[in-house]
């Protein structure tokens, strides 16, 4: 038996008044994953342990069965190993959003959308005038780039920006949660209030300015952690001799990697509605010829939800049904070997919300021969009643890797 997860980063939702009391997946027009839910069982999953902010790193590492307590050490270092830069001893690695101000609040994180192209030009230029010795710059994809800071204390309370539209940023500057980590934080802090001076003047974003668009005018560092120390999937799931994971994010590359498993990059894979969902369609389907076990990881949904984008997110739930789930469930029931399918989020981004949640998230488990349960639709309301029940943190992966 083959294992394919397909993940729809952000995908729960709440119910919206708009669409008459109904969740984004309800109304979405999904009819695959309504038939891979009638076929096969459902359930719910809650995928951030008590504790733990319900960033991506954690719900998707829970997913795969790691164990948070054991394994946690923050976005940054999985985000260094996906870049390829090996982390030292002493080294923190911390995530670095380049994101946009506006009138004392954050108004987005993400720079107003920045290409990697963008990205890379603006962490060059921050890293040719704030980097040294103890701190390095290194561009990531997009607006998510790494920041390393040599005998950098993890214990620093960084909020992610994501969490905080809308709101004033001056409050939300680096905190030291124990004293050994107060002159980390103050480093911090210096160096976001001076990557705002050195970014306004950039003719990047004069330019944008000029054009009335948001500009990239702050980093924004968050998750900082040292290298972490993870079995890999094949050390903890025997079933599994080689896997593979393809995903547009840096966090979830790495994660992978320290997983043991082997990343695809597709081209054309943004990590936004307009990524290419055929390109990673194919890549999956190719994978998993050759391999045993595959984790597809669409980040759309997310990025629409944390937009506060009702229709856009309606759009990228019915294209992961359309795009992704469709032409691989049609493709894999025609093979000799079976292929077991899971599709779930990782954690909810309600879009009138537009921050993560640590909430369940409904789940689908098909394969040939499957008994199924008593649910019709694949959505939150209704997996509710699935035979599976509410599985806990590393349930999930036992359950799914033991089919």
């Amino acid at each position: 038996m083959k294992h394919i997860i397909i993940l729809g980063d952000g995908m729960a939702d709440h119910p919206v008044k708009r669409l008459g009391g109904k969740t984004l997946m309800q109304y979405a027009h999904t009819p695959t994953m309504d038939l891979l839910a009638q076929q096969g069982k459902c359930g719910r999953l809650l995928t951030v342990p008590e504790g733990f902010h319900p960033g991506s790193e954690v719900a998707n590492a829970t997913i795969l069965g790691y164990d948070m307590n054991r394994v946690y050490e923050g976005r940054g270092p999985l985000e260094a190993a996906s870049i390829g830069y090996e982390m030292q001893s002493g080294d923190m690695a911390m995530r670095c959003n380049i994101v946009t101000l506006a009138d004392g609040k954050i108004k987005n994180h993400h720079g107003g959308h920045l290409t990697t192209a963008e990205g890379d030009v603006l962490i060059k230029y921050l890293n040719e005038h704030l980097g040294n010795d103890r701190v390095q710059f290194i561009t990531g994809i997009q607006y998510r780039h790494l920041l390393v800071i040599k005998g950098g204390n993890k214990e620093v309370d960084c909020a992610p920006p994501h969490d905080h539209p809308n709101e004033a940023w001056e409050p939300l500057l680096p905190k030291a949660e124990v004293n050994a980590a107060k002159e980390t934080a103050a480093y911090l802090t210096d160096l976001i209030l001076k990557s705002q001076v050195l970014l306004a003047n950039h003719p990047f974003n004069i330019d944008r300015a000029n054009k009335g668009k948001d500009i990239a005018n702050s980093i924004w560092p968050w998750s900082g952690g040292y290298r972490p120390q993870m079995q890999t999937l094949m050390q903890m799931y025997p079933q599994i001799k080689r896997g593979d994971v393809i995903s547009a994010v840096d966090l979830i590359r790495g994660i992978g990697k320290y997983a043991g498993l082997h990343n695809i990059i597709v081209d054309g894979a943004t990590g936004m509605a307009d990524t290419n969902y055929e390109g990673k369609t194919q890549a999956a389907l190719e994978a998993l010829r050759q391999d045993d076990f595959v984790f597809l990881h669409i980040e759309a949904s997310d990025e629409a939800g944390h937009d506060g984008e009702l229709e856009l997110k309606l759009q990228t739930i019915e294209n992961l049904d359309k795009r992704v789930v469709t032409p691989i469930y049609n493709e894999v029931r025609k093979w000799h070997e079976s292929v077991c399918i899971a599709v779930l989020p990782d954690h909810p981004t309600p879009v009138e919300i537009r921050t993560h949640l640590a909430e369940p998230v409904p789940f689908l488990i098909w394969h040939p021969g499957i008994e199924p349960d008593e649910v019709q639709t694949f959505d939150e309301v209704s997996c509710v009643n699935g035979s599976y029940g509410l599985l806990k943190y590393q349930e999930f992966m036992n359950v799914f890797m033991n089919i």
